[in-house]
């Protein structure tokens, strides 16, 4: 096993009146794709920044062995770190933007990166303004595709998207960027969308990890359960920590490390989707 990428513990940060991050704790292993997915304002953003080093906490944060607040300049090196792709200056041209990367960040390939562009219609002299936002997500994706960084970090990195374009990001990312050498961190509230391309998902709500699993594992922890009308009582005895109502009176309940026999014997079972499970998680934060 690689020594892991990240690793968090009691970590704090408050804001005027709110913990963004509450004794915060988790493990980032290396080689992985972890989506930190939670609801606005749940400290995913905060704890983001402190990965990065750009605000000061409370607590213990190792990011690939360095110490965030003090070894900053020496870590920069290693990450890469991409907010919404909307974000590029509208005067800027395709050319300018290669060479502003290849002057910031040691590890950028401007050669990778024009293998990237190749076959797109980004010519050198186009400007942002002129792009459409499929361009500019191209651009962006092959600035940051040329750049080896053994951890990189998204922060909602498709806001303002059509899906089409979202879709067309995460795989460009899977196929092209990603190998057993890298690690990506990706925050969203978008959760369907990059569920197929996730290794690991860690859930926060009110500034703590409520849920951090592999994905493979996710299906022996949790399942639901299409209960039949008969068997309600029977259902809610074992403790769901989520039921809905579908149409035609049928019931939808959600089980954490419930005895699977017990489970068949209710209804039809299924390993729940990773919305179902976020809803379920996040119940009373959106009040």
């Amino acid at each position: 096993m690689n020594a892991p990428v990240i690793t968090a513990r009691g970590l704090r940060k408050g804001y005027k009146n709110k913990l963004a991050l509450d004794n915060t704790a988790f493990e980032i292993p290396a080689g992985r794709i972890v989506g930190l997915i939670g609801p606005n304002g749940a400290g995913k953003t905060t704890a983001l920044k402190a990965i990065l080093g750009l605000i000061p906490f409370e607590g213990e944060l190792k990011v690939l062995g360095k110490d965030p607040r003090t070894q900053r300049d020496a870590l920069m090196n290693d990450v890469c770190f991409i907010a919404d792709v909307a974000v590029l200056p509208r005067w800027i041209t395709v050319a300018q933007a290669i060479e502003f990367v290849a002057g910031v960040h040691p590890r950028f390939d401007a050669a990778k990166c024009q293998r990237f562009l190749e076959g797109t219609q980004l010519k050198p002299n186009l400007k942002v303004r002129e792009m459409s936002k499929g361009m500019i997500v191209q651009l962006h994706l092959a600035l940051v595709m040329a750049i080896d960084a053994r951890l990189l970090v998204l922060d909602e990195p498709t806001l303002g998207l059509d899906i089409l374009y979202r879709k067309q990001f995460y795989q460009r990312l899977l196929e092209d960027y990603f190998d057993e050498e890298k690690t990506i961190l990706v925050t969203t509230h978008q959760v369907e969308e990059i569920e197929h391309i996730l290794t690991d998902v860690m859930f926060i709500r009110d500034g703590k990890v409520v849920l951090n699993s592999a994905m493979d594992t996710l299906g022996e922890r949790y399942t639901e359960v299409l209960v039949n009308a008969d068997k309600l009582d029977a259902a809610r005895s074992l403790r769901p920590i989520d039921e809905r109502s579908l149409p035609f009176g049928k019931t939808v309940m959600l089980f954490d490390g419930a005895d699977r026999a017990l489970l068949d014997a209710l209804g039809e079972t299924r390993t729940p989707g990773l919305a179902d499970l976020f809803v379920a998680t996040m119940k009373g934060t959106y009040a």
